[in-house]
């Protein structure tokens, strides 16, 4: 499966879509809210420039994106007033993979900027807003060119499928699980861990290109505690949603087969991983990495259950490889169950995934013969 071509975030606005299924996303993103502005307060104070060339890199598509961007311009509106000095001009670059739907955000924007003007009574910012497609495991934007880059739960996801989890004959090593779990061989473990090195140096280094030095990079991402893998944090949502393609596979509604071939491109490192990529590709301090947990009391439902609210934002996320991989017909029944697997295992011992947060400060230029990364 073409990562790049297949997975992107439910589009548009009805039930199942990002749009309205993105609040647990929201939710941890605004815990460490204050870090990112105070991050982009920072370098303001410290650089000064005329304008802020801003990118959200994996941005998709809902409110979530113009809210933070909205909290963005805010920051630096107020640090200016502050110190009485004149506004920047905001020139913003959401990426996100070719098939995102870049047009609800389009479409978002004349009110978006109506909002904007009604809350300036000195007339409105100048900002500017375009979307950049494309894998951020790799060059996007020219070279010294951004002064902040923010990507809010989307380094979690690597660039493919390992290749390490299928042998010679192409048949999966890790058969009747779709990530990492107790059954899995030393073998899935290591080739997650070096899929997850390679992509996150790859970007490290990618950003040190493109960011002036002294730009700043705030990164959240679903993480884990420590170096056991099987906890109950991010894996063990996995673990559940493995689960729930075996109960379907008992029901005779798929095949063992294709479940044997599917496997999910994502990693949850731990600070200690983080630490190590950071320090080997050598461009950036690591000013900040934080970790932190958003429980079941953290959030609001409008009536649904934890396990349906988990599995709806999970359906939004994966609804794109899965139908890809198994058809739609499955969709429903699959996070029905998903659903109820979670809600039974809350109501034996709490799930508590843990997200990570750095903040990073370009020090170094790259040499000009790495500025060809694809």
């Amino acid at each position: 499966m073409d990562v790049e071509k297949v997975f992107h975030m439910k589009g548009g606005v009805d039930d199942t879509s990002y749009a309205q299924n993105s609040s647990l996303q929201k939710k941890a993103s605004d815990r460490v809210k204050h870090i990112t502005l105070e991050t982009l307060q920072g370098l303001y104070l410290a650089t000064n420039p005329e304008t802020l060339n801003i990118a959200d890199l994996g941005c998709s598509s809902g409110p979530n994106t113009l809210s933070t961007i909205k909290d963005l311009i805010g920051a630096i509106e107020a640090i200016t007033h502050k110190t009485q000095q004149s506004e920047p001009e905001f020139r913003i670059y959401l990426n996100d993979l070719p098939t995102n739907d870049f047009n609800s955000i389009f479409q978002a924007l004349p009110e978006f900027y109506k909002a904007l003007k009604r809350e300036k009574s000195d007339g409105t910012p100048c900002v500017y807003i375009a979307g950049f497609p494309g894998s951020f495991y790799g060059r996007i934007f020219p070279n010294n060119y951004l002064h902040f880059v923010y990507s809010s739960y989307s380094l979690h996801w690597l660039s493919k499928v390992p290749k390490g989890l299928y042998d010679e004959q192409g048949k999966s090593i890790n058969r009747g699980g779709i990530y990492i779990d107790e059954a899995s061989p030393p073998q899935v473990v290591e080739a997650y861990v070096k899929q997850f090195q390679e992509d996150f140096s790859l970007f490290l280094r990618s950003r040190s290109l493109e960011l002036v030095t002294g730009g700043r990079t705030v990164l959240i991402l679903l993480g884990r505690r420590g170096p056991n893998h099987i906890d109950r944090g991010n894996s063990f949502f996995w673990k559940l949603l493995s689960r729930s393609f075996a109960l379907l596979i008992s029901q005779g509604k798929i095949e063992q087969e294709k479940l044997d071939t599917y496997e999910v491109h994502f990693y949850a490192p731990t600070k200690e991983e983080i630490e190590a990529e950071v320090r080997k590709e050598g461009s950036f301090e690591l000013k900040r990495l934080e970790m932190f947990e958003v429980t079941k009391k953290d959030y609001e439902y409008n009536g649904w259950s934890y396990g349906t609210t988990v599995a709806m934002t999970v359906r939004a996320i994966q609804e794109s490889m899965i139908s890809h991989h198994f058809g739609e017909n499955i969709l429903d029944t699959l996070f029905d169950t998903y659903a109820k697997l979670i809600d039974e295992e809350m109501g034996r011992q709490e799930i508590r995934p843990i997200t990570h947060v750095l903040v990073l400060k370009k020090m170094v230029t790259v040499q000009s013969g790495s500025d060809h990364i694809r």
